[in-house]
């Protein structure tokens, strides 16, 4: 007999805030105080033999919501509601056949009969770190505007869009606003939709607050039960998590999945607790949240240029052809060609992206005749970490890329290129993204960003003229010297 046939049946979910310990006095176990604090695990996932698990339920210490409704039908852990990510099941634990949910199967199966725990006894408390931040850094003028407005947002448990242009250095912007959080005993997460990203900020983060325990979370990650005060984590990992945080981050809210998965962003908003801070950053906003910043509906602050104080590269657009049929007969487009062997001849570094693995390939069969140590990398490739590295030691003089490298990744001195950016996969985000690429340090504070294309379209006009606007911006406010 398995754990959820012989417990308790589980209790509406309404109940869930309303509901209190019935036995105060009842002696705990503090490991599943701290592993269903701020919570929603399945019972399988629990450690804990029946007996606990039951007793704990029975003095009113934990609480059992069912995982899918029917009425309407919806996944109470994703919220997923589209009846097309639900499927039948003859289910061997109940005997019935019953409903699952397909669209957060990768974080073990939810169906009509599984229980979601939580904690619904003591709140596990975090310490008041004083003087949690030891960075000796300084601000450039836009950041420091911009962290005191963060810092204010989380003292007052408000929201705030961070728009800051790519390279300004937004992560440094977060400092004050976390140490204001953990000096008053708040509990902090950082979510990004990107693995990559999660693993730069862990170390960063841990240098300059190193008396805070800081759990990262991502899939396959180690740390999926500590009860950390400051967590940075994949937004997929905030799916087990219920009401937990007083101070929720989103680093590059507009970036794919999360951008366009409302379960990712369901997620989010289900992991923090009712009155809480909720910051947002990103360089590339969508429309109608520009919109929104500029009808004054939308509390933000901008950081329109870097922390070196030189202007973003603006994209140059050039015409190149129908490229897709010169690849087809093995060429490459002689202007784009020139391009290359340009930067080989100087020894300039340079990022190529494509929209295809297939036509990315290509482009490398050919670019190889110029420079056999020029290479490849896209998201599948198993070999990706180890040759952003050699591009980075400067032991790959091209890099050819899909758009997984359009954020994440910086080289000091480079510069970059798109062929096909007519494509629909390079839309305006991607495009700004990209660009963002050239001129970040301040040693090499410069950098050409060639888009070639096969016709103009709206997203490629859109992120031109947004680099422009926000190069404008910069210098009305003082912020870039030329």
């Amino acid at each position: 007999m398995t754990k959820e046939e012989t417990l308790h049946l589980p209790v509406d979910e309404s109940s869930f805030t309303d509901r209190l310990s019935t036995n105060r006095s009842f002696p705990f176990h503090a490991d599943m105080q701290k592993i269903l604090f701020g919570k929603q695990l399945l019972l399988e996932e629990l450690p804990f033999s029946l007996e606990e698990i039951r007793q704990h339920e029975q003095h009113g210490y934990l609480l059992f919501r069912k995982g899918i409704k029917r009425e309407p039908l919806s996944c109470v852990r994703c919220g997923t509601t589209d009846a097309s990510w639900f499927a039948e099941f003859p289910c061997a634990r109940c005997g019935k056949v019953e409903f699952y949910c397909r669209k957060c199967l990768m974080m073990g199966r939810v169906s009509e009969c599984s229980q979601l725990v939580s904690w619904a006894g003591p709140d596990l408390n975090f310490r008041q770190i004083a003087d949690p931040l030891q960075w000796s850094g300084k601000l450039s003028t836009g950041q420091q505007a911009a962290s005191q407005r963060v810092a204010e947002a989380v003292e007052n448990s408000a929201e705030l869009l961070v728009w800051a242009v790519a390279g300004a250095g937004k992560t440094e912007v977060l400092f004050a606003g976390i140490a204001e959080a953990l000096s008053t005993g708040k509990r902090i997460c950082v979510a990004t939709p990107r693995t990559d990203v999660v693993l730069e900020l862990a170390p960063r983060l841990q240098k300059v607050f190193p008396d805070c325990k800081i759990a990262v979370l991502y899939g396959g990650s180690e740390d999926r039960h500590e009860a950390a005060q400051l967590t940075i984590a994949t937004t997929h990992q905030l799916l087990r998590f219920y009401r937990a945080f007083d101070v929720m981050i989103v680093d590059e809210v507009d970036a794919f999945p999360y951008s366009i998965d409302q379960t990712l962003q369901y997620a989010v908003e289900q992991a923090r607790k009712p009155k809480s801070s909720f910051l947002y950053l990103t360089a590339t906003p969508k429309k109608q949240w520009q919109q929104q910043c500029r009808l004054g509906k939308r509390a933000f602050i901008t950081i329109p240029a870097r922390y070196h104080r030189h202007p973003l590269p603006v994209p140059q657009f050039v015409w190149c052809g129908n490229w897709e049929k010169q690849l087809s007969k093995g060429k490459l487009p002689a202007i784009s060609s020139k391009w290359a062997e340009a930067r080989l001849a100087t020894g300039k570094q340079a990022l190529i992206f494509a929209p295809k693995i297939a036509a990315m390939e290509k482009i490398l069969h050919i670019l190889r005749r110029m420079d056999p140590s020029i290479e490849s990398v896209h998201a599948e490739d198993p070999d990706r970490k180890a040759k952003v590295l050699k591009f980075r030691n400067k032991e790959i003089p091209i890099l050819l890329t899909t758009t997984i490298l359009e954020r994440g990744v910086t080289i000091p001195n480079i510069d970059v290129a798109v062929i096909g950016a007519e494509d629909r996969i390079f839309t305006e985000s991607a495009l700004v993204q990209i660009a963002g690429r050239a001129g970040r340090s301040a040693e090499f504070p410069t950098g050409t960003v060639t888009f070639f294309h096969y016709g103009k379209t709206e997203a490629m006009l859109r992120a031109r003229r947004q680099i422009v606007m926000m190069n404008k911006e910069g210098r009305k406010k003082g912020l870039i010297d030329r």
